[in-house]
């Protein structure tokens, strides 16, 4: 049974949304601050397989807890916000979540994206896979570049293997938030753009042998080796 903590200090939603998952066939613990999320992470008998977690908590907010939880852990983070500024669903997704949702959202909505994030670490794994100094191992959701190993969260994992799987050819966003996300494009939205302006980075940090992603103007993204 997929485990999923919730982190959020609106006790009536965390409630409503426990017993909603929990007869969806999710095992559902909520916490209220983001210092207890960081406890049960540490827990690995209580580690969750997603964590939802709240912008606006007392104490370390779901920044915070964000930031201090990726140092460590990777596993799929969905974050929640009353704000619903399209400035802090981008900071959330820089900051490393893999998914971002407004206050108030449907529960039915919700459920879908965790389905999505369990989804995704589920599938049966591709055949391992090579571009250049790039080296990609599915089974183990591990990628590394010139022998050195990026720490990438899920979602950069995905969208990484899917471009590397069309390595020369221009994937769209639609076609990338659908096949590397789990789920279909919104209008507006730019989760594809930011996931992939971290990646970016992080492949330049690790090495100039390092794959390029490019951006084509109006049609996507796609992945090329690094040039000699």
């Amino acid at each position: 049974m997929p485990r999923i903590l919730i982190a959020d200090d609106d006790r009536e939603l965390c409630a409503l949304l426990s017993s909603y998952l929990g007869r969806e066939g999710f095992e559902v613990e909520a916490v209220h601050d983001g210092e207890t999320a960081l406890a049960r992470l540490r827990d690995a008998a209580q580690r969750p397989d997603v964590l939802i977690l709240d912008v606006m908590m007392p104490g370390r907010d779901g920044l915070e807890t964000l930031r201090e939880l990726r140092l460590q852990h990777r596993l799929p983070v969905i974050m929640l916000s009353a704000r619903g500024e399209p400035v802090d669903r981008v900071v959330g997704l820089e900051l490393g979540a893999d998914d971002y949702l407004s206050k108030p959202c449907l529960p039915r909505e919700l459920l879908a994206r965790v389905r999505a994030q369990i989804r995704r670490q589920t599938l049966p794994p591709a055949e391992e896979l090579s571009l250049g100094e790039l080296h990609l191992l599915p089974a183990e959701r591990r990628a590394t570049v010139s022998g050195q190993e990026l720490r990438l969260t899920g979602a950069e994992f995905s969208l990484l293997l899917t471009l590397a799987q069309h390595a020369g050819e221009v994937v769209g966003k639609a076609t990338l938030t659908r096949l590397a996300l789990g789920r279909e494009i919104e209008r507006f939205d730019r989760s594809v753009d930011v996931h992939v302006s971290r990646l970016r980075r992080k492949l330049a940090e690790a090495s100039s042998a390092a794959p390029a992603i490019e951006a084509v103007r109006g049609a996507g993204y796609l992945l090329v080796a690094a040039r000699p």
